[in-house]
């Protein structure tokens, strides 16, 4: 049957085929002749840009070359390499090129190829691996091979395209030596030959002649010649010195891979100014790394297992991924606004790579590109650090910078303004003439804010808008030095700028031609504020224009006056700065009180006439800006830029106070303002709670409106909000100790404390603990701020420990950042009581409140490692319940999600799931993990693993003090440094209260005189002239008295809202108190001649003496007290609040665990969680150590804890039993012989001290039932409370909120009560270990009556605590320490003459030991039945023994009297 070709529907353009004709089946030998492509690459001829090696170097040009022909060439000299990996004895390779004979051999020793027949194939190996095609040693892949052959091609493909190929090997294990020729394109093979060798004899080698018709060339070409020799240095190369290299005979001298990498830069740098960077490292033994720059685009020399990989793969990417990573970060690091990624650092790297990898896979037979993964690498390359750090330091980055530059101007060049005389889109008060012919006459005035605006349009009525412009800024100007160009062009006030000014980016401007205004005027407040902003605007010109401010009088600035005098004569004075506002009022003296004075805050307090008579003497409030030098240059950066960080501390270090720039002169050059004006621009929260009394809870808000009215705070309110939260929040790692209440949702560790509820929800009111922190008689002697003529917050607070260290601080000062950690009050505590002993200060370590993790020291000097707290539950379950500080919830719930299976975009999930059992206060989070994935985290590390563990430094601690800022290196230098301040404050402050005590005692004895000479008649005061009575007292001898210019009571901080007395004080005199006769004023006696007439009698005088003895006591008690005393009686004041607060919170704890609700089961069962345990109390012993922490922190080398006493639990004891002693009663002195005393007609005399001794009659009271709702409580004291500044402790039964104190009730007769003569024999004989304090006396009424008892006399101590709450005294013991010349105490007793505690024992007066009258006591602390309320004043009315038996019924009634605190 005939055949006939198959029919297409395009068959008649087809020649007629058989189907045999075109369906054909070909060899595999056929299929690699006819489609080479596939196996060898492309056979025809390519022009490429490559590296070849001539006339012995490294050039790179372009080469014309088949890359079939070079890949045939390639794949024999991979053999040889390959067999220094299964042999490594191999140290020689030899490779002869000969172009003329068209021949090339490769010769390798090593183990040769074994000369054995296979014995399923039936050949020799030698032509089985050389003549047969898809034979290979390396099909194995359960094998690991560092090789490069791979398919089964590699040599066969060069015998096949070439026209004659010979293979020779030596066996010496065989002692045969094996030769075979092949030919024709391997079609041809010739009978091996088999000879005898030596067992010495180990190697092999390869000629073949290519076949050069299949690559259409006639013969070996010169670049196919030099890019076969470059190969050959590529083995060299990755050789190094472990085989000898011969190329034509010639051995090629590398000892490194670096010596290989060398051959490229030494030809790049023929083009380069400066020599390139080589940068080389050795990691393990399958990978060497070479690192130099590129120009802009990214170059790689790279091998795999000797294979050239001209264009890379993975393993390129592996380690060119860590070093731009590395780059990268650090260069947004240096210029945040750069926006470099990896692609860009990656363009700027030449990397060499050399490396062993196992089993390699390529994306083609030509083996151009690794595609491997990572992971089957069979090694890692993690670059080293110093690797990292030397290519850091090549110069890359400031190249990267440099182009960041570029492309950031580039950018800018967008927002470029015009010279046009018409502008749009911009809402500028445009000059009529601006962008015209006189343009350079015109001006732009740049004011701070609309309301400047609006007084310059005023002026603009004077000058006209001819030449004249206006826009207002909107706050303060972007600093340009340090913003992105993305902050920059998306500004609208800087792009608003250069439009109105015509300004183009980068422009060199000789001249002002080009621009639309021909000068800048800045019209700023004349405060800090105003001062920052004048700078910012000169810094922007100087970023981008610097030329600019060389321009003469571009840049001008308007002044107007901080303030302004007048005078009742319609004389006005103005003044530009306060320093010469200061030097005027001095120079008046008290005639300066004539003249009214007006502060001008900013440039809104000028009225619309002011601004119009500013603009009529332009040339007095205008001043021109001058370039002197490049100083002026410099003097600006280092104000604005932040590489200028460590100068501008040393800038600020050197400030001396009082410096400023003269006002009057006209010209100014830039290092003046900086350095005279700009460096001035350089808490009020605390303040506001002090003079608000903010003893009653307040809501947020309104405190906000209180403390920015008293303080003049002239800030956003969100800031003064947020710090005021921040002041009262509690969580654990937020305060210590929180200033302020928080009454409210302040925030939580779930979020940091930014879940805070708005400020109009939430209330807060000043923590107990704080006016014990910050001692109110400190108030007047601290150094208030004025502003506005108001005195505000004071310059600084000195509380009696360094606060910043209990509550840390972290922020960033000008020219300064600053991080210190927390530690712990009662260690602070305990060295400061080592400081007045003259101990030695014993270490501190950060401590948190709360924290139940570990801090722990660090290798690293300051550093600390902070671990949160992981449990194993079991073997896949693990709980937490604990994060390092400042690691909030949220945050750390949203990584587990990262890291959780099933969850989207999570690549390599480690845990299952995890569950949340924790609150608003505690961390409780049980994960379960992936059970593949234990072992590998447990072995790299669970904290690590799963981010519980993070660092705390105290390298950072800078500070300022009263001369600036200063560094500090430990905790202990901080407190050394604040322990004279804090000394040299009790000082002042005992020295202020004698004095008041002093003229308080004058006053009593001025009032008692008085008294009794208006009661004996000798002193008429009605119907008699002013004149005449100011006389006769002066004649008396009465001690003038003048008013304070102040209230005696704190006028700023810690007064009452109740101004009436201040402004009482604050008005002037009137016709009535101006009388003066002979020096005396009617206000000298004002306290005599204001006294009510009710108080004109003998029982009035009684009081009085009564009151005197007592301020005597005091001053005697006070004068003998040793400042250091004061100090710590304060310490343990404050350390009772702490000891309250800590059973406050214990308490709290209680109930959260009590009240909480029963958690969702786990992923594995697990014991209950034990509630919280009360904080634990610092037992004060003679040497104070430092309690550890109430928590189950681990500090290393913490101060081992002295044994806590045992704290008064606040419910569930009996009551206490009553001590009541009975106190001898001595002999009363009759007020007729203290009044003998007084003499009223001498005027020299001092009246003698008199004693006045109170009987004290104290009876058993009966005994109060306590429960509520229970029968009436009779007593024969009436209390009355009110809000005021007195603190009392009131115990309220009425409350269901607190717990109570329960006491047993003694029976109680009816028919009223018994004379307290009666009832103090039923008392109790045996007497307390120590007498009873006295009790405090206030006001007037402070006489105990009989029957009257205190709430002191009815208590008792707590069990355990071996403390007596009736008196407690504390005496210092002698220190060892205290004579050094180099201690804290003894430096500060030198400079200030104050003597060490340990000295009392001296011979002088104020050193004398106290005695037991003398010495400090304590007022008693009872337990507590409810919180105490601290605001709260008792006024007790004592009834008579009669009143109280014929009204026992009214008596019930009014003991249960009390004032509503609601």
């Amino acid at each position: 049957m005939e055949k006939r070709p198959l029919q297409t529907s395009n068959a008649a353009n087809i020649p007629s085929k058989t189907i045999e004709e075109m369906y054909q089946k070909k060899t595999q030998l056929e299929h690699i002749l006819l489609r080479p492509d596939t196996y060898v690459g492309s056979i025809e001829k390519h022009t490429q840009n490559l590296w070849v090696y001539e006339n012995d170097e490294m050039v790179h040009r372009a080469v014309s070359y088949v890359p079939g022909l070079y890949k045939i060439f390639d794949e024999i000299l991979v053999n040889a390499a390959d067999n220094k990996q299964r042999d490594p004895s191999m140290d020689s390779l030899k490779v002869t090129i000969d172009p003329e004979a068209n021949t090339v051999s490769v010769y390798n020793n090593g183990d040769g190829v074994p000369v054995e027949i296979h014995q399923e194939e039936k050949v020799y190996v030698p032509e089985l691996i050389f003549g047969h095609l898809l034979t290979s040693s390396n099909y194995d892949d359960n094998v690991k091979k560092t090789t490069g052959g791979r398919n089964g091609y590699g040599a066969k493909l060069t015998n096949i395209f070439s026209t004659e190929f010979i293979i020779e090997t030596a066996d010496g294990r065989r002692l045969k030596k094996y030769k075979q020729v092949f030919s024709n394109n391997m079609g041809t093979k010739c009978e091996p030959v088999i000879t005898k060798c030596k067992a010495s004899e180990n190697w092999t080698k390869v000629t073949f002649k290519p076949d050069l018709e299949k690559f259409k060339m006639a013969y070996l070409e010169e670049d196919v010649v030099a890019l076969m020799k470059k190969r050959v240095l590529d083995m060299a190369g990755c050789f190094g010195k472990t085989v000898k290299v011969e190329l034509n005979g010639t051995l090629i001298r590398f000892k490194s891979f670096r010596d290989y990498a060398d051959l490229f830069l030494k030809c790049a740098e023929k083009s380069k100014p400066m020599p390139l960077p080589r940068i080389h490292a050795k990691v393990g033994d399958r990978w060497e790394i070479c690192i130099s720059l590129s120009d802009g685009q990214f170059q790689q020399v790279s091998f795999v297992n000797s294979i050239a990989t001209i264009k890379g793969g993975t393993h390129v990417d592996y380690i060119t991924n860590q070093i731009t990573t590395y780059i990268m970060n650090k260069v947004n690091k240096k210029k945040k606004d750069a926006n470099v990624k990896a692609h860009t650092v990656k363009n700027h790297l030449w990397v060499f790579v050399n490396s062993l990898i196992d089993n390699p896979a390529f994306d083609s037979q030509t083996k151009e590109t690794l595609t491997t993964r990572q992971a089957s690498f069979g090694s890692k390359c993690d670059v080293p650090e110093s690797m990292l750090k030397d290519v850091e330091k090549s110069g890359i980055v400031d190249t990267l910078l440099s182009w960041a530059d570029f492309k950031q101007s580039k950018d800018l060049k967008k927002t470029d303004g015009t010279k046009t005389q018409r502008l749009r889109g911009c809402k500028a008060e445009d000059a009529n003439e601006a962008g015209g012919r006189n343009s350079e006459k015109c001006t732009l005035i740049l004011t701070e804010g609309d309301s400047a605006k609006a007084l310059a349009m005023a002026g603009l009525s004077v000058v006209g808008r001819d030449h004249y412009g206006v826009f207002p800024l909107r706050g303060k100007l972007l600093n340009v030095r340090e913003a992105s160009s993305k902050q920059i062009m998306d500004n609208e006030e800087i792009q608003n700028i250069k439009k109105i000014l015509g300004l183009q980016q980068n422009k060199e401007y000789t001249n002002v031609k080009s621009l639309r205004y021909g000068h800048l005027m800045i019209m700023a407040d004349q405060d800090h504020d105003g001062s920052h902003i004048k700078g910012l605007l000169i810094n922007f010109i100087h970023s981008f224009w610097p030329s600019l401010l060389k321009v003469p009088s571009f840049l001008v600035e308007f002044t107007t006056p901080v303030i302004r005098a007048s005078h009742p004569n319609k004389t006005i004075t103005s003044f530009y700065s306060m320093p010469e506002y200061e030097a005027w009022k001095e120079r008046l003296g008290n005639s300066a009180t004539s003249w009214k004075i007006k502060y001008y805050k900013g440039l809104g307090t000028s009225t619309p006439q002011e601004g119009r008579e500013y603009f009529s003497d332009l040339g007095r409030h205008r001043k021109d800006f001058i370039w002197d030098d490049e100083l002026d240059g410099n003097a600006i950066e280092l104000a604005f830029s932040k590489k200028k960080a460590e100068g501008r501390k040393i800038w600020m270090r050197n400030f001396e106070p009082g410096t400023c720039r003269d006002h009057e002169a006209k010209l100014i050059n830039y290092k003046d303002f900086v350095n005279k004006e700009l460096i001035l621009f350089s808490r009020a929260d605390l303040f506001g709670s002090f003079k608000k009394k903010l003893y009653k809870e307040i809501k947020v808000a309104q405190f906000i409106g209180y403390v920015s009215e008293h303080s003049a705070y002239h800030h956003g309110e969100q800031s003064l909000a947020s710090t005021i939260i921040g002041m009262a929040q509690d969580f654990v790692g937020s305060n210590n100790i929180n200033l302020l209440k928080p009454n409210g949702q302040f925030g939580t560790c779930n979020l940091g404390g930014k879940d805070h509820a708005s400020a109009r929800y939430i209330y807060t009111e000043l923590s107990p603990v704080t006016r014990c922190l910050f001692h109110e008689h400190d108030d007047k002697l601290l150094e208030y701020l004025n502003e506005d003529g108001k005195s505000i917050e004071p310059n600084w607070y000195m509380p009696i420990i360094p606060l910043v260290l209990v509550n840390g601080s972290e922020g960033i000062g000008t020219g300064w950042s600053s991080y210190i950690p927390n530690y712990n009050p009662r260690e602070i505590i305990a060295n400061v009581r080592r400081l007045l002993n003259g101990e030695e200060l014993v270490p501190m370590d950060p401590w948190y409140k709360g924290f139940r993790g570990t801090i722990e020291k660090s290798a690293k000097e300051g550093g600390y490692i902070v671990n949160g707290t992981v449990t194993e539950i079991d073997e896949q379950t693990f709980r937490i319940t604990e994060l390092p500080i400042r690691k909030w919830t949220q945050d750390y719930k949203q990584f587990l999600e990262s890291i959780t299976d099933g969850a989207p975009n999570v690549k390599d999930p480690l845990i299952e799931d995890f569950r949340q059992n924790g609150d608003d206060a505690i961390v409780d989070i049980e994960i379960k993990m992936k059970p593949e994935k234990i072992a590998t985290i447990l072995q790299e590390g669970l904290f690590k693993k799963f981010k519980l563990t993070s660092t705390i430094s105290t390298s950072n601690m800078h500070l300022f003090d009263a001369e600036g800022n200063k560094k500090f290196d430990t905790p202990e230098q901080i407190l050394e440094e604040f322990f004279p301040l804090r000394l040299d404050y009790y000082e002042k402050s005992k020295e202020y209260i004698l004095g008041n005590l002093n003229r308080l005692l004058l006053i009593l004895d001025n009032k008692v005189r008085f008294i009794l000479g208006v009661v004996n008649g000798e002193i008429i005061v009605s119907n008699r002239k002013k004149a005449e009575l100011l006389i006769e007292l002066k004649e008396k001898g009465f001690t003038p008295m003048p008013r304070k210019g102040k209230s005696t009571k704190p006028q700023v901080a810690g007064a009452n809202d109740d101004d009436s007395e201040e402004q009482e004080d604050a008005e002037p005199e009137t016709a009535s108190q101006s009388v003066s006769v002979e020096g005396a004023t009617w206000g000298d006696y004002d306290d005599l001649l204001s006294l009510p007439i009710g108080t004109l009698t003998l029982e009035s005088v009684q009081k009085l003496l009564d009151e005197k003895t007592e301020k005597e006591k005091e001053y005697e008690i006070l004068s003998g007290t040793p400042t250091t005393s004061l100090w710590l009686k304060d310490l343990d004041e404050f350390e009772k609040k702490l000891d309250e607060l800590d059973l406050k919170y214990a308490e709290d704890d209680r109930k959260r665990a009590s009240q909480g609700s029963k958690k969702a089961n786990g992923f594995a069962s697990k014991p209950a969680k034990k509630p919280p345990q009360p904080r634990k109390n610092t037992k004060k012993a003679k040497s104070v150590e430092p309690e550890n922490d109430n928590s189950s922190m681990e500090i290393e080398n913490a101060v081992e804890a002295a044994k806590p006493a045992e704290v008064a639990k606040p419910k569930g004891r009996a009551a206490p039993k009553k001590n009541i002693q009975k106190e001898p009663e001595d002999d009363i002195q009759s007020l007729q012989e203290r009044l003998a005393a007084y003499n009223i007609e001498s005027s020299g005399e001092k009246s003698q001290a008199m004693e006045s001794e109170e009987v004290q009659q104290k009876a058993a009271g009966k005994k109060q039932n306590n429960k509520r709702g229970g029968a009436k409580k009779k007593s024969s004291t009436i209390v009355l409370e009110s809000d005021s500044d007195n603190e009392v402790n009131d115990v309220d039964d009425d409350d269901d909120d607190f717990e109570e104190v329960q006491q047993k009730a003694a029976p109680v007769k009816k028919g009223g009560r018994k004379p307290a003569a009666q009832n103090a024999k039923k008392a109790p004989a045996k007497a307390p270990a120590k007498a009873p304090a006295a009790p405090k006396k206030r006001s007037v009424g402070t006489k105990q009556s009989a029957g009257q008892k205190l709430l002191t006399d009815m208590l008792q101590p707590a069990e355990g605590t071996g403390t007596s709450p009736e008196k407690k005294v504390r005496k210092m013991r002698e220190s060892p320490f205290n004579k050094k010349s180099g201690s804290i105490l003894g430096r500060a007793a030198a400079a200030k003459d104050i003597s060490p505690i340990a000295d009392c024992s001296a011979g002088s007066a104020s050193n004398t030991p106290l005695s037991e009258d003398e010495v400090v006591e304590i007022a008693p602390q009872p337990a507590r039945a409810r919180p105490q309320r601290a605001n709260r004043t008792q006024m007790k009315y004592a009834l008579s023994e009669s009143e109280s038996e014929e009204d026992s019924d009214e008596d019930a009634e009014l003991s249960d009297f009390e004032e509503d605190d609601d």
